[in-house]
């Protein structure tokens, strides 16, 4: 069974950047996509980026593309998300989710604990 640990999260100013880290365990982890997701208060969770199993193929939203990049080194069983030029509206907690190559939580059946970015104006 594959299991997510996020860490990397913390309050910056707005403009800065900040590094988001998931590491995976379980054999098969390796052979899933793996997406970042975001949650703000009162609102729902929501996509934020994607990469595929061999890291060939990356998706966005509109609202972060450009900023943010997504990786993966599948030796250390990790994935990434730099964020630069980050903007107060990013302020959210920020998962890590293993599942297919979709924009959709709802496909998604592994889930990591959650890390808090906060973007002060």
């Amino acid at each position: 069974q594959v299991q997510l640990v996020e860490s990397g999260g913390g309050l910056v100013q707005a403009g800065g950047s900040l590094r988001l880290s998931c590491v995976g365990s379980g054999r098969t982890f390796s052979t899933y996509a793996m997406g970042w997701f975001r949650q703000a208060p009162g609102k729902e969770r929501e996509f934020v980026a994607l990469v595929s199993w061999d890291g060939s193929s990356t998706a966005y939203a509109d609202s972060v593309k450009g900023r943010f990049t997504i990786s993966r080194d599948k030796p250390k069983n990790m994935v990434y998300l730099q964020m630069n030029s980050l903007k107060p509206e990013d302020t959210a907690v920020y998962y890590c989710a293993a599942g297919p190559y979709s924009r959709r939580a709802a496909d998604f059946g592994t889930w990591g604990q959650g890390t808090q970015v906060t973007v002060s104006s």
